[in-house]
């Protein structure tokens, strides 16, 4: 079990409330990544939840059990930090064994767990090198597989990619999607990278300021997303946002309507404008488009084989059914 209920949980530092009261629930066996700008409170609240911090007030409650005084080790959580926190001088098999070691297991369990974190790992065969030896990948897999061996109600993850390159990145966000399709563990994933939210979440917790903008599965935040913030966060590149009369014919203060929503025409779109930049990626090529009569820059997602340059106009029809509007306070007008 790892059902976790956050009721009414607030955290203060000093007179600086940094999370005011919120309420959250994460399900047994679900991948919720909390996502959202440096210094918006997520990793204090992945912390509040592994007892790190203590709650300025409300409950935290772990498969129905009161855990708000409950010390970190006794929650049956294991964490996974973005530094690896490796121990040098250890070989990998002592590293995954160590949480079993201080809990005075027995060593044939705490060979057979280890074995058994290491196959699913793919670090078998590293066993006997120390973590020196190892790339950024496997060292991020050795600490995950210390967290495996516990068996833990949940795993809580801290960023624990942002040390790598784009390309481990990649492999390592597939590898923990598969992990837990596998394990079928509660998983709380911390990320800034909202690529890595859409990926791998069945929920997606948006938060800005300590409070929680939108709570909700990756297409229901990019189809309906609740205000201006979490429209313009989610989706990569980010969605397009238009004021002034463009946005006035639509009965809104502004409007938004993202890259990949409006076509490229051929003499009758709605809007034209002058190619500006282009970013040519293969199967994409996004085109930042400037002098449509709007006074916003629009970007545009096309594709790979579109051939435009700098200074090239461009006929531009946007899709009218999937613009979203907004209101002078920012919330998404039905």
């Amino acid at each position: 079990m790892g059902r976790i209920v956050l009721d009414k949980v607030s955290k203060s530092f000093g007179e600086t409330e940094v999370i005011p009261p919120l309420d959250l629930t994460i399900e047994d066996g679900e991948f919720a990544v909390f996502v959202g700008p440096s210094g918006c409170g997520k990793s204090t609240l992945l912390r509040l939840i592994a007892g790190l911090e203590d709650a300025t007030s409300g409950k935290v409650i772990i498969d129905d059990e009161d855990v708000t005084q409950v010390s970190p080790s006794k929650r049956g959580l294991a964490m996974v930090f973005q530094s690896y926190a490796l121990y040098p001088h250890m070989t990998v098999r002592k590293n995954i064994a160590f949480p079993l070691r201080m809990a005075k297991m027995s060593q044939s369990e705490m060979n057979q767990r280890v074995e058994q974190a290491a196959g699913i790992l793919n670090l078998a065969d590293y066993l006997d090198k120390k973590p020196g030896q190892l790339s950024g990948g496997q060292r991020q897999r050795v600490a995950i597989g210390r967290a495996i061996v516990r068996e833990p109600s949940a795993f809580l993850f801290d960023e624990p990619l942002s040390n790598l390159d784009a390309a481990l990145r990649v492999g390592m966000r597939l590898e923990i999607g598969e992990l837990h399709q596998r394990l079928k563990t509660t998983m709380i994933y911390v990320t800034h990278d909202q690529v890595e939210a859409m990926t791998m979440a069945d929920k997606i917790v948006v938060l800005q300021a300590g409070v929680i903008e939108q709570v909700g599965s990756p297409l229901e935040l990019y189809r309906t997303p609740r205000n201006r913030f979490v429209a313009g966060f989610i989706g990569s590149p980010k969605m397009n946002f238009i004021g002034g009369d463009e946005a006035a014919k639509h009965g809104a203060h502004e409007i938004g309507i993202r890259p990949e929503h409006i076509a490229v025409a051929n003499g009758s779109g709605a809007w034209s404008g002058v190619v500006g930049v282009s970013e040519h990626l293969g199967s994409d090529t996004f085109f930042h488009v400037h002098d449509t009569g709007l006074a916003e820059t629009i970007t545009v997602r096309a594709d790979g084989e579109v051939s435009l340059n700098a200074g090239d106009r461009i006929d531009l029809a946007p899709r009218e059914d999937v613009i979203h509007k907004f209101d002078a306070q920012g919330m998404r007008i039905a």
